[in-house]
């Protein structure tokens, strides 16, 4: 059990770590992130708590897309996100300022972020705890339409960045690259993580349809 919750914490801070480097890269956050943003410029309080809050409302739109009561197990996993997210944010990255940098290194700073992103992602969904509901999300459209992970997070993606760019938050290169890129950096850390995560935890593998 301690091997799991230590790589599922893990996969989480590198995760969000990723999310913060994306975001002060000022090239346009990833495609959740830009709507939480939005929300927070319009309404104020901060990114993490519209994070928590709108992942709430994702459990009921699991639960009608699994034909399944809501997964109120993944309440934890909200509480740590937006948790995590506000740490990197307000915390680490608050005195952080990018906006003057040369353009090369806002690109370097975004692919860092993109990179790290993706193998959080593949990291803390392999304990199977319950999961963040934007994380099952996209694990959900997979299994319910037959879809592998990378075409699942794409369709995600491409819905969330419209939504955000509707309410002015920080669509840009960054957000388009995220949307078609992270599902395949997804997939690829994933592939490479799973056999080393269980190689150390042996147990039926459950993510096999995935890979």
């Amino acid at each position: 059990m301690l091997y799991r919750i230590t790589v599922y914490l893990l996969g989480m801070f590198i995760n969000f770590f990723g999310v913060a480097l994306v975001i002060h890269a000022t090239l346009g956050a990833g495609f959740w992130t830009s709507f939480f943003i939005g929300l927070s410029d319009l309404a104020g309080l901060t990114v993490g708590f519209w994070y928590g809050l709108f992942q709430i409302l994702v459990i009921f739109l699991n639960g009608s897309l699994m034909k399944q009561k809501p997964e109120y197990g993944a309440v934890l996993p909200i509480i740590l996100e937006s948790f995590i997210l506000d740490f990197w944010l307000e915390i680490v990255f608050s005195s952080v300022q990018l906006t003057a940098a040369p353009l090369m290194v806002k690109v370097a700073i975004l692919i860092a972020g993109m990179v790290a992103i993706g193998l959080g992602v593949a990291i803390y969904i392999l304990p199977q705890f319950p999961r963040a509901p934007f994380d099952q999300l996209f694990l959900v459209i997979s299994a319910r339409f037959n879809l592998s992970l990378q075409m699942g997070q794409t369709s995600v993606a491409i819905v969330m960045a419209t939504l955000a760019l509707m309410i002015g938050g920080p669509v840009g290169v960054g957000t388009i690259a995220l949307v078609f890129l992270l599902g395949p950096i997804i997939q690829f850390w994933y592939e490479r993580a799973y056999p080393m995560y269980y190689m150390l935890y042996p147990t039926q593998a459950p993510h096999e349809e995935y890979l």
